[in-house]
């Protein structure tokens, strides 16, 4: 598998998950409130604080009527156009980020929003709906950085377009995110076991765009799958005014999920079985060996009266379970007490 880096951060199977802090357009169109998004994110853990960077002129076509879900009255022209981020932010966010010890990132939706951010991000997250624009993604496979990759409202025959698209236009640091259109996502949609299937179809890193409620349940299920990237939305306050505030996680909230992702990468460990350090006493008084249940004189018979497989405690412990067959029928070739660990040296043959 190709893994990458951000920065100096890894992104692949066997690495720290990526957390991008998905401040999205939750600015509200106030400076202040982006670089509290950004304290927010940097407090919080996250590696990175991604922003949307778009213009209405390049997104939406004319009279293109309103969007149901996020019941404004205003066209969803109008509310894009409302939503966009000055070009003059950029440069300072990023500072500010660096500032921070956190990633700035912003999604482009245009060519011209690309090109502004093209010299202040470490790498391209491209949207769900922007995945099957195959001649931006030859676009931002060009500039050499890497891509993740939003896979919504897309089926696997169009991811797989896209990925040979910028495969084929020279992108080899990639990874693919299980993403639903759906604001919020309900979490019996969310599909998590998508990012197993994106990992085995296209030998890439995957992760999760979530947009579900639960701050914890389905980042911490894509973890434990595997996922190399978890995004999430952020906001200051969910009763804020604006389309991405009501489902993206409040401070608190962010500051749990990341938590529970470090602790699920912990717990995941290793994928190798072994006995571990804090095993050791249990494994040395708990596992079970061949003792004595009764004293045992020398030239006497073992037998199941006078043998069993018992917990050694602080004894010293005898022979393995495994050879209790063997034992029983031999004979004691000096004096065993009871629960004495019965080894070879205590029989005949």
């Amino acid at each position: 598998m190709a893994t990458f880096e951000i920065g100096d951060q890894p992104v692949g199977p066997d690495s720290p998950t990526f957390v991008i802090a998905e401040a999205g357009s939750n600015h509200n169109g106030e400076l202040d409130v982006a670089k509290e998004l950004i304290d927010v994110a940097a407090e919080a853990g996250a590696d990175a604080v991604k922003f949307q960077t778009f213009r209405a002129d390049d997104l939406y076509v004319e009279e293109s009527g309103d969007v149901e879900y996020l019941d404004d009255d205003r066209s969803i022209y109008d509310i894009i156009e409302s939503m966009e981020m000055p070009y003059e932010w950029i440069p300072e966010l990023h500072e500010y980020c660096l500032n921070n010890d956190v990633y700035f990132m912003s999604t482009p939706f245009d060519e011209r929003s690309a090109n502004e951010l093209a010299e202040y991000v470490p790498a391209w997250k491209v949207a769900s709906y922007t995945s099957s624009h195959h001649s931006f993604l030859r676009d931002l496979a060009s500039t050499d950085k890497p891509v993740i990759m939003s896979t919504g409202a897309h089926e696997m025959g169009e991811v797989s377009e896209s990925v040979r698209v910028l495969r084929e236009a020279g992108c080899d640091s990639l990874a693919l995110l299980q993403c639903v259109a759906a604001y919020p996502t309900p979490i019996e949609e969310i599909n998590v076991r998508a990012i197993s299937a994106l990992r085995e179809e296209f030998d890439v890193p995957t992760g999760l765009s979530d947009h579900t409620l639960d701050p914890v349940t389905a980042p911490m299920t894509a973890v434990a799958l595997g996922a190399s990237v978890i995004e999430k939305h952020i906001t200051l306050d969910k009763t804020m005014s604006g389309p991405d505030h009501e489902f993206a996680l409040e401070p608190d909230e962010l500051d749990e999920m990341i938590a529970a992702i470090r602790k699920t990468e912990t717990a995941l460990g290793s994928n190798e079985k072994q006995v571990l350090a804090v095993e050791e006493e249990l494994h040395d008084k708990a596992r079970r060996a061949i003792h004595a249940t009764k004293e045992i004189e020398s030239g006497a018979k073992i037998t199941e009266e006078n043998v069993s497989v018992l917990r050694p405690g602080e004894r010293e412990k005898g022979l393995h379970p495994k050879f209790y067959d063997d034992v029983v029928g031999t004979r004691a070739i000096k004096n065993i007490t009871a629960g004495q660990g019965i080894n070879w040296d205590d029989l005949d043959g």
